[in-house]
């Protein structure tokens, strides 16, 4: 099995998300079962993601978290998750940076958005 960790800005985020759906918010429960059928793929296939090639990779990212690979996956058509995979064949650690929108994702990868 494969070990999954979160930034601290994913998991603020996911915190947030958490007490958002508590109180009612359907968008914010959507959001998490997406995260969480997203990390059941990912428990059985940590590429089941889709690698970001190195040229499209935000500076922050780099400087941040020093990541050596950087994947998403789409959780819907508007969703997306951000991970890097690190460690070594006996164990490897997914860690997942953040979620955003696709048109953030676009924005942020430098895709032109409509």
């Amino acid at each position: 099995m494969h070990e999954i960790r979160y930034s601290a800005e994913f998991n603020e985020a996911y915190v947030n998300l958490s007490v958002r759906a508590e109180k009612g918010n359907g968008e914010a429960r959507y959001i998490l079962e997406c995260v969480s059928r997203a990390t059941a793929k990912l428990a059985q296939n940590i590429e089941a993601g889709k690698k970001i090639p190195r040229k499209l990779w935000p500076r922050e990212y780099i400087q941040k978290y020093g990541i050596t690979s950087l994947w998403k996956m789409n959780l819907d058509s508007n969703w997306r998750l951000i991970y890097t995979i690190t460690g070594q064949q006996v164990k490897f650690i997914l860690i997942y940076l953040e979620y955003m929108s696709h048109k953030e994702y676009d924005r942020k990868f430098g895709y032109k958005t409509s």
